[in-house]
């Protein structure tokens, strides 16, 4: 019996140490529970009856230096089923019939979507980007239908359609390889819509601003008892760029008007470098990537170029390249600029017969006659007489063959012609290529933004800018002004003023009685040179390229237009730069001043949209 006994007791004792240790196990887990990770707990508890609904941030906006948004946002709704609701099939099946029209669906993929909401047991969107007029619809119906919720947000709106596209870029959707890519602190989502070109893309980190969101305490219904928490989203900062809308707009509408709606046009500060323009045709509607997704008006995305022509478009500058010829041989001490050289429409290089343009000739030419009558003869025999490696230094000087380095993607840098470069490639060099040469043609290639910034070197009396477009960042949450572009002088063509004196005479005479006749604006002492670019593939290009001041003040702005297959550099490009002219100064065909025209900022609308986002 004591044995029995003791065995007994030593029976009770394991049983109580093990009911000891489950004791322990139970309160140091209930310690966990209500203690180490209470935080936890709740909000898994909480997750239980609530609904989290996320709200993209507005996007920040673009300005032109004037002051007009040409890249805002307009207002938009999703619409979302709370998985916590009515989850029996004859309520699907009548939300589904009485929803899917109004939402541009099937009842089958509206259905899929509610089921997929069922599943997961999170808020599912049942459309995103609904227009306003769609959405009244939805709030009469969504009184019959508790599970349901409406979230007002915003889309990106481009209130100027094709207005500087290829400049601005445009939207889509993000695709799961950038997903992965992206910061996840900035709250992208699979369906987040990113910049994908342009502006957008460049400045996607700056524009996008910081979600919000909405926890919601739904009933077993899913009707909304309250919010628990609104979690305010934070607009994007906006970009101001040094775009002036109104030339802007004057070079989009003159290269529309031209024969063939081809071309580009470029606007630079003398002062500066600051884009003040730029433009390549044909261009494009943003919008159409962005669109309402109840708008059923028929969108054709096939026939958007964006190839970008004023900074990828590389062509021979043609007759607007004799300025540089001329500056070269100001450079030669046995030039003289006064002595005249007759053109009688041809020149012979002994192996070969060179035409000028005018096949009756231009008589007796001096250095500002040939400049203002474009006389291809009198460059020639410049070319002869000072050389071909004069010309490629000057070439040099105005960094000819390189990129101007304006910060855009796929900038081409065009092609250096000269001597030294063709004894690179073990090749010889003949004077049919010097006269080539002479009046820019051959191998010489630029692009229109290269010639503009040619244009503002010249202008500058020197100085090589590297173009910019970007003027400032402004936060929309604390308002601080954040500089971006900056004055940046890459070189200096560093030649007498009394060069430059004569080229700016010259230039000045050539819009006043020569080709340039397009560019006289009475008030404004405009410098101009017309080219026409030979095209072995069809019509010749035509070129515009000036640079511009009020009557007696210094130039403020450079300009280089092209059309492509323009056949004329007068009358085809010219009419282009005479309106981007206008719209600078302000002026008429007169030189009146005439009142602006550029679109007032409406602040105070955009004002109330943020407002009613935010309540």
């Amino acid at each position: 019996m004591p044995t029995t006994k003791i065995f007994f007791n030593a029976r009770l004792k394991a049983l109580f140490l093990i009911a000891c240790a489950a004791c322990g196990v139970i309160a140091l887990r209930l310690v966990d529970i209500q203690v180490v990770r209470h935080g936890y707990y709740l909000e898994m508890a909480e997750r239980n009856r609530t609904q989290v609904l996320y709200q993209t941030a507005p996007r920040g906006r673009v300005f032109t230096s004037d002051g007009v948004a040409v890249a805002s946002n307009q207002p938009s709704f999703s619409f979302y089923y709370l998985a916590a609701g009515r989850k029996d099939t004859p309520y699907l099946q009548h939300l589904a019939q009485d929803f899917a029209p109004k939402l541009g669906l099937s009842e089958d993929a509206l259905t899929d979507k509610l089921l997929e909401g069922l599943k997961s047991g999170k808020a599912v969107a049942l459309a995103e980007n609904l227009s306003p007029k769609t959405t009244i619809a939805l709030q009469e119906l969504q009184i019959y239908y508790p599970g349901v919720y409406l979230l007002e947000e915003t889309k990106r709106d481009y209130p100027y359609g094709s207005f500087a596209s290829h400049l601005i870029g445009y939207l889509g959707s993000m695709e799961d390889s950038e997903w992965r890519k992206r910061d996840l602190r900035m709250n992208y989502r699979l369906n987040s819509k990113i910049g994908k070109n342009g502006i957008e893309k460049k400045y996607e980190r700056e524009l996008k601003g910081t979600d919000g969101g909405a926890y919601l305490e739904v009933d077993y219904r899913g009707r909304v008892k309250r919010v628990i928490e609104d979690r305010k989203w934070e607009p994007g900062s906006d970009v101001y760029l040094t775009l002036n809308f109104a030339v802007q707009r004057a070079a989009e509408e003159g290269l529309k008007k031209t024969s063939t709606g081809r071309g580009a046009a470029v606007a630079l500060d003398t002062r500066t470098g600051a884009v003040l323009a730029l433009a390549s045709a044909p261009a494009y509607d943003p919008n159409i990537f962005v669109p309402y997704s109840d708008d059923t008006s028929p969108k054709n995305n096939k026939q958007i170029s964006e190839y970008n022509l004023a900074i990828q478009g590389t062509y021979p500058p043609a007759s607007t390249f004799k300025i540089l010829t001329a500056i070269a041989a100001l450079q030669d001490p046995d030039f003289n600029p006064n002595d005249k050289i007759k053109c009688p429409g041809y020149y012979n290089a002994g192996s070969r017969v060179f035409k000028c343009w005018k096949k009756t000739g231009h008589g007796p030419m001096n250095l500002e006659d040939g400049l203002a009558n474009s006389c291809d003869v009198y460059f020639y025999a410049t070319a002869a007489q000072i050389g071909s490696a004069a010309i490629e230094r000057v070439q040099r000087a105005f960094m000819f063959g390189r990129p101007t380095g304006i910060d855009l993607p796929g900038e081409r840098s065009g092609n250096m012609y000269g001597p030294t470069k063709r004894a690179r490639n073990k090749s010889y060099w003949f004077i049919g290529d010097t006269l080539n040469l002479s009046i820019g043609q051959g191998e010489l290639l630029v692009t229109p933004i290269k010639l503009a910034q040619f244009a503002a070197a010249v202008a500058s009396r020197g100085k090589v800018f590297r173009p910019y477009y970007v003027e400032k960042l402004v936060s929309n949450h604390t308002g601080k002004e954040t500089p971006v572009g900056k004055t940046e002088i890459l070189n200096m063509a560093d030649y007498p003023a009394d060069t430059y004196n004569l080229i700016w005479h010259s230039m000045k005479h050539t819009t006043d009685a020569g080709t340039a006749r397009w560019a006289k604006i009475p008030g404004l002492d405009v410098y101009a040179k017309t080219g026409t670019a030979q095209n072995p593939h069809g019509d010749d290009h035509a070129w515009f390229m000036a640079f511009a001041g009020r009557a007696g003040e210094e130039p403020s702005i450079a300009l280089a237009v092209f059309v492509e297959y323009g056949l004329h550099g007068s009358s085809a490009a010219g009419p282009v730069a005479r309106e981007m002219l206008k719209a600078y100064f302000g002026v008429d065909d007169r030189g009146k001043v005439v009142a602006s025209d550029v679109p007032a900022a409406n602040d105070k609308e955009y004002s109330e949209l943020l407002e009613n986002l935010g309540d």
